[in-house]
């Protein structure tokens, strides 16, 4: 699609030393609410960074007046997940909430992923508080827009043979003891034209037999032991969920159905005792970021989202 230069309005944050966060402009005031203004914290995919994907601007100015819409930029924005983590993007996260939370302390907060955001939010969720860092707040709701596999999408778009010996390369860099250390590009082909790290690599790739990689959540083959002890510890944080996958998404094997896939998760959520949200699902003409989307496949989402924090809002805190 065709860049169109535009400008966009709004708040940036400091949120910690290095790091900011846009909060998109809003008419409304913050004493909109007499329960507090709410936050939708949008966390975005690989190589994206602020302004990035097309969906974001419709979702802001529709949220309803006492919600605002807050990306923040972490470590791993634009080309740094290469060489980054989430046990580090759930810090910064942590610190980004905190942070908010301070300028509302009455308010929800609904973190909202794209792509590789959905790892970051069920890695917020799982990972051991103590891996991460400080004592996590709490997510009213999270939202998985596009939550794909990495993996899948790397065996995909990777000739067999070159992810094969990237594989065999990065597990030779961390046996070494070098795993922080960055991939020769010729290795990777170049993938995304990104730095990477070979454990990076290695957690995105996910290599069998174990496919143990960190980032492995939403590949379409792991076993319903292994999704029991993701998707099935869920409903213990007390955040409520709501998938929107991509009838169209470009990224996942056209051998999976994802229809079935995302019924299978949200069994499981539910399996677990955690709340899954009445207009979680397949997403009709959506690719994996809605660029080139009709107004009807961007409204559809829009629709959806806004509706999940209306419950959200109603929910008990």
């Amino acid at each position: 699609m065709a860049l169109t230069p535009s400008s966009l309005l709004g708040v940036l944050h400091r949120y910690s030393p290095h790091l900011v966060a846009f909060e998109y402009a809003s008419n409304a005031t913050e004493s909109s609410s007499p329960a507090g203004v709410h936050t939708l914290l949008f966390v975005a995919g690989l190589s994206d960074g602020l302004y990035t994907v097309p969906f974001t601007t419709s979702l802001a100015r529709s949220l309803p007046s006492n919600w605002r819409f807050v990306q923040p930029l972490l470590s791993s924005s634009y080309a740094g997940w290469g060489t980054s983590t989430l046990d580090k993007d759930v810090q910064e996260l942590v610190q980004c909430i905190n942070y908010i939370l301070t300028l509302r302390p009455k308010g929800k907060i609904v973190m909202i992923g794209h792509s590789t955001g959905c790892q970051d939010i069920m890695h917020y969720l799982l990972s051991p508080a103590g891996k991460a860092g400080a004592p996590r707040p709490h997510l009213a709701g999270g939202i998985l827009q596009a939550g794909v596999s990495d993996r899948e999408s790397m065996v995909m778009l990777l000739p067999e043979e070159l992810y094969n010996s990237s594989v065999r390369l990065a597990q030779s860099y961390v046996t070494q003891g070098c795993g922080e250390d960055v991939l020769p590009m010729a290795a990777t082909g170049g993938f995304m034209n990104v730095p990477i790290s070979a454990r990076r690599w290695l957690a995105l790739a996910s290599p069998p037999p174990a496919h143990d990689g960190e980032d492995d959540y939403f590949s379409s083959d792991l076993s319903y032991e292994r999704l029991k002890e993701t998707f099935g510890r869920i409903g213990p944080t007390g955040t409520h969920i709501q998938f929107l996958f991509g009838e169209k998404d470009q990224y996942v094997p056209r051998s999976v159905d994802k229809k079935r896939l995302v019924e299978k998760w949200e069994r499981i959520v539910k399996g677990g005792g955690g709340v899954v949200d009445i207009e979680s699902g397949i997403v009709m003409g959506a690719n994996h970021n809605l660029d080139n989307a009709s107004e009807e496949v961007i409204q559809d989402l829009v629709r959806r989202v806004v509706g999940f924090l209306g419950r959200i809002e109603e929910a008990p805190q």
